[in-house]
Parts: C-alpha cells; structure tokens; sequence
C-alpha cells in the first residue's frame, strides 16, 4: 500500500512538471473540439434562415439540395462572378470566413467551399484563448484544484453548444473567441501588474471582435471600456497611457459604425417586431395605451406579427403608411416611455428573457449533415452537459439576477478595498473587470427586450451567458486560490 501511494504521488509529480493546468485544457477542449467538428459524420449548426445574407457578402452561394433548418450544409459553391452584394456589410465574422476561403482555396477547391475549413479557422484562436484563460486563472500554482479549475473551464467553455457554432455562420464562435481573449488578458494583467503591449493589444482585439461581431454588441463598448478600468491602475504614467487611450478611441469608433451598421430595412425589421413582439404583448388591449403615446389605435391589431408575414396581414409591414404612421415615431425614447409607463409588462418581459438566456443551445435547428442518417433536426447530446444544467437549473428571474449582480459586486467589492488599501492592483484590475461583465449580464436582456421585443430572443442573449459564467468562474478561481478579498503575494510574484 505504501508502495502504491509513493508510485501515485511520483506519477503524480512527473505529470505536474511536464504538463501545466492550461495545457491539460487545451488539450481536452482540442480533444472535444476535434471529435465535434471533424470526425465523420459532420457536425455543427444548420441554416436557420439567416445565412443567405452572410453566404452572399463573403463571396459564397448554396449548392444544389441545400437544407435549412433540418440539417447541416456541409459545402458552399465559391463565386466566380462578380457579386454585387460581396462586401456591402461588416462584421468581424468576415474576417474569419476570408482567412478560411482562402485557406480552402490553397488546401482543397477553388470553386468549392467546405464549412470544416472556417471550423479550423475558428478552433486556433479559440484553443489559443483557453489556454490564456486557464493560464490566467491558476499561475503560478501547480495544485490538484489548479487542474480542477482547467478541468472545469473545459466543461464551460467546450461545451457542444458553443463548438457546433465554428461549423455554421452564426456569430457565436466571434463572440466565445473574443470573451477569451478579453478577460483573460485582464486577469494576466491583474497577476503581473504590469501592461505589456501584448497584453494590451490581445484585450483591445478581444473587445473590437466583441463589438463587430453583431450589430447589436455595439452599445457593450462602453461596458468593456469599464471592465479596462483597472488598466490606470496598472499603468499610471508613460508611452503606455498613450496606447492605452488609442485603444479606447479604436473600439469607441467600431463600437459606433458596428451600431449604425444595420441596413435601413433591418432598422425597420428591429422596430417593427419589437412593436409586435414587445410593446403588444400585454394581456389586456394595448391600442389605448399607443393611441396615448402618439400611435394609431389600429395598430394594435399587429399583436404577434412579423415584419415578413407568411400568412395574411391586414397592413403589409412595409407600406408607406406603416413606415409613416407606426415605425417613424416607434423610436428608442417613444418605447422607452412606454416601458416605464407599463412597467408589470416589462418586468414579465425581462423574466422571460432571464428563462431562456442561458439556454446556450440551438434547439431550433439540426446538428447533422443528412449523410449522417439521424432524424430531421437530430441534436448532439455529447459534450452538452454544462448547457444541459445550466439551462435547466439557473433561476428564471429577472429579480435574481439584479440580486446576483447585487452580491458579486460586495463580495469582490471587500478585495478592491483591501487590495486599494495597502496599495496592490490585482483586486483592483479584477473589481473593474468583475463590473464590465455584470453590465453586460444585466444591460443585454433590457437592451434586446427594447430593441426586437421577443423575437429570437436567445440567440441576442448569447452575451448575457458568457458574462455570467465568466464572473463565476473568476469567483471559484479566487476562492480555490484563497485570493477573493487578498491578493496572494505568491501569484503577484511571476
């Protein structure tokens, strides 16, 4: 028995010195990555009607037997004409499907487009932030709950939920990536007290993908520029200021053009089923409640409808009487009003934004290429367990979160005090960081509710989920490290 127990200890020790906890989670999440993406039969996340608009301003069309919804695509045709639609948007999403048509172009076809390579495209940056996350959350320790925690980040963040989005052309693996980088780059930071410009260029890279990766993330600038606050702590005078305020005026202005993005019928699309979606959605008849603010009582008949019908509507959503009459005076103020006019209706709609946030899961598409022989729709079960109870048991309330927010903010509040009093950063970096994401928790939900009322409200969500788990996640790092209201002088020293 003493034998056994000298054998397992020295095993032990020989694995700890060779293998570091964020090695040991980006080997796991390259495992689960591989596994998902590519080996057969294909997996990801089918076409749930948005990538026509994505395929043609990339330079990519369907081929012949195309699926939407049912299963995946697993090949795109590659233009070979001039696309007059090629370029007319941005997102950072066209970064990452450039970088893989050119890189399908040299390895595989010049006329066809094989989704596995923006899959590939996607999981080297993605394994690249887990390791800089794992790395930022257990340095210098070398400790059984230093590979927990790698262990545990794996089980968040390699969720099949979050993978099957690499072989798709939803802007979730954008968002996953920049997450990464931005919070992990913050907490070197913190541990370091110290700025590199590599730190500080990964953060500020980490928050533009964040802001262009969806219109909507534009608004959560100024949450990323709050959780930077720590920064000037770190960085009280010097060259480094400078870079610093760069950065901020950078991703201030993409922030802005990501926002001001939308297409004017997009913009007419947002307001007119966060009208239908949002607005009408009270119990009682909501056709007094506009004619008060200003809009016509016979538009309160649109409960429910979208702005592309597919049955028959009494007014066409984009007629000229609607466009004058409904959409130019459904302003963000005009709805605003309204909300804090009716605030019952907008509580029960913040509850059920707060039910279906961290249901991470695509539930409404496939996950399949046909070839697989699964049902229509078939989902992959592997590799979801952290979706599975997250979604299942995170209370569905609105007010918890505010309580949560409430909570986070004392319990890391007590650190920033401690760590201000005796002059150390690293609580400090960490505070302002810990504040951006529960913004970000607590500002998306209103934010989408106010923008597009309840249509396709769990995909818009999809940063309210990453914030929360990150701050968790930070507050188990502290915990297990004994650094939540003190920093460890052994964590500083490296």
């Amino acid at each position: 028995m003493k034998r056994l127990k000298q054998l397992s200890l020295t095993t032990w020790q020989a694995f700890t010195r060779h293998v570091s906890p964020a090695a040991l989670a980006t080997i796991l999440a390259a495992l689960v990555v591989g596994f998902l993406l590519f080996v057969p039969p294909l997996r990801g996340l089918a076409d749930n009607g948005t990538f026509p608009q994505i395929l043609a301003n990339n330079g990519l069309y369907r081929l012949s037997g195309y699926q939407t919804t049912t299963y995946v695509n697993p090949q795109f045709g590659i233009m070979q004409y001039f696309n007059e639609l090629r370029g007319t948007s941005f997102t950072a999403q066209t970064l990452f499907i450039q970088v893989a048509i050119l890189l399908n172009r040299v390895v595989y076809s010049q006329t066809v487009f094989d989704v596995r390579f923006l899959g590939l495209t996607y999981a080297v940056p993605y394994l690249g932030g887990i390791y800089l996350l794992t790395r930022a959350m257990t340095q210098p320790y070398r400790r059984i709950r230093s590979y927990f925690l790698a262990v545990i980040i794996v089980f968040v963040f390699a969720d099949a939920s979050f993978v099957l989005s690499f072989n798709s052309f939803y802007a979730t693996p954008v968002m996953v990536i920049g997450m990464l980088y931005v919070v992990a780059t913050i907490l070197i930071v913190a541990r370091q007290r110290t700025t590199s410009w590599r730190l500080v260029i990964g953060f500020f890279v980490g928050v533009a993908l964040l802001v262009t990766a969806t219109p909507q993330n534009g608004p959560l600038v100024l949450c990323f520029l709050i959780a930077s606050g720590g920064f000037f702590f770190v960085v009280t005078r010097g060259p480094r200021w400078l870079w610093l305020l760069t950065g901020i005026l950078v991703v201030l202005a993409l922030g802005g053009l990501s926002y001001t993005s939308l297409s004017r019928e997009q913009r007419a699309v947002n307001r007119y089923q966060s009208f239908t979606h949002g607005v009408l959605t009270q119990d009682t008849d909501a056709s007094q409640a506009i004619a008060h603010s200003g809009i016509s009582r016979q538009y309160g008949l649109m409960k429910g409808e979208d702005y592309y019908p597919t049955a028959f509507t009494a007014k066409r959503p984009n007629s000229r009487s609607v466009h004058q009459q409904l959409l130019q005076r459904y302003t963000v103020g005009w709805v605003s009003r309204y909300y804090i006019q009716h605030p019952r209706q907008f509580m029960t709609l913040l509850n059920l934004a707060a039910s279906d946030m961290m249901m991470t899961q695509n539930k409404s598409v496939g996950d399949y290429q046909k070839v697989a022989g699964k049902a229509p729709g078939a989902q992959v079960t592997i590799f979801t367990g952290f979706s599975a109870i997250a979604g299942s048991f995170f209370p569905r309330r609105f007010a918890f979160n505010l309580l949560l927010v409430v909570a986070l903010l004392m319990v890391f509040a007590v650190g920033f005090y401690n760590d201000l009093r005796v002059q150390r950063v690293a609580s400090v970096v960490r505070f302002f960081l810990v504040c951006g994401l529960l913004l970000i928790f607590i500002s998306v939900p209103v934010m989408a509710i106010i923008d597009g009322g309840t249509t396709e409200l769990a995909q818009r969500l999809l940063m309210v989920p990453l914030s929360i788990d990150m701050v968790l996640l930070i507050f188990l790092a502290d915990m297990l490290n004994h650094r939540l209201w003190h920093t460890d002088d052994a964590e500083t020293g490296v």
